[in-house]
């Protein structure tokens, strides 16, 4: 056995803006993995075809923009988180992470037991990216 296997592993822990752009990384996946299962509750795919969206109700211009926006942000926080100056990225992570959760919140309720589970995974990741940001150290 070598004689290194009894030392203290090294911490490479990444920079806060990176632990940011994992999170929301993670929180795409969860937002992806949700919305495709979703699709296998009955009637989903039989109100997709009618142009509804669920409680957002007729699939309009308007609402796609809108949920198109709400999707985008977090894709694109996976690179800005590291590519904004420190406190930029700080405070658009704290902003975005608090309006994120309400989001969740918000579509909590109401919803399948598999679709709360991974939104309350989904919470848990956005109140991480609250306190990552908040948390960011100071030079």
């Amino acid at each position: 056995m070598p004689k290194n296997d009894k030392q203290p592993l090294k911490d490479g822990r990444p920079s806060p803006a990176v632990r940011l752009s994992l999170l929301w990384a993670s929180l795409m996946g969860l937002y992806i993995y949700n919305d495709y299962f979703s699709m296998y509750l009955p009637g989903t795919v039989d109100d997709m075809m009618a142009g509804r969206i669920g409680p957002m109700g007729e699939a309009s211009g308007m609402v796609m923009l809108i949920l198109s926006l709400i999707l985008a942000i977090p894709a694109l926080m996976i690179f800005l988180s590291s590519a904004w100056p420190p406190v930029i990225s700080r405070w658009s992570n704290i902003a975005l992470g608090i309006v994120y959760t309400l989001i969740e919140v918000l579509t909590f309720f109401g919803s399948a037991p598999f679709y709360q589970m991974v939104v309350g995974f989904e919470i848990l990741v956005t109140l991480t990216v609250i306190w990552t940001a908040w948390r960011w150290p100071r030079a």
